[in-house]
């Protein structure tokens, strides 16, 4: 096969995209979300991997995660990786979820907004989560939760459902 076979091939292969997110909480266990301002609800801090660039999922995290909130830090164990099917909109999404750790009053206060993007953050405790974050993001977040309640390992999903 030569080169121009070979990126022909690659240009005709299937296409998904990479996000990745840090679940951060509070000493009571409650999640921070953030409110971004380019789409109605809530997310968490994070956002698409730059894979062209050679960006890992686990450095997306952490670097969406200081442009978002303001807060570098090193992230901990990956809790789940979601397969979210795709849209007429958009092609399928891996997303990974990473722990962000318990944060404590003071990071709190040291979290600064990304303006072009976010409107304001909170904390939102485990059964309030689905009125903020409904469907997939809501299931991968409970799913990531009762992974570190349980000590489990990694949650394999599909839309936030459980795969296995």
């Amino acid at each position: 096969m030569t080169a121009a076979d070979f990126a022909t091939y690659i240009a005709g292969l299937p296409r998904v995209l990479a996000g990745a997110a840090a679940l951060f909480r509070d000493a009571a266990g409650r999640v921070l979300l953030v409110e971004p301002n380019y789409r109605d609800g809530w997310a968490l801090p994070g956002g698409t991997v730059e894979s062209d660039d050679g960006e890992t999922p686990r450095q997306g995290a952490r670097r969406e995660t200081a442009e978002e909130i303001g807060l570098d830090r090193e992230l901990g164990r990956l809790l789940a990786v979601d397969w979210v099917q795709g849209t007429a909109l958009r092609p399928p999404l891996v997303a990974y979820l990473y722990d962000g750790g318990v944060l404590g009053e003071d990071d709190f206060k040291a979290i600064r907004l990304q303006e072009e993007e976010l409107l304001s953050w909170r904390l939102v405790p485990r059964e309030e989560l689905a009125e903020y974050l409904p469907d997939a993001l809501g299931r991968r977040v409970l799913a990531a939760l009762d992974v570190l309640a349980g000590g489990a390992g990694t949650a394999e999903l599909e839309n936030g459902h459980r795969a296995v």
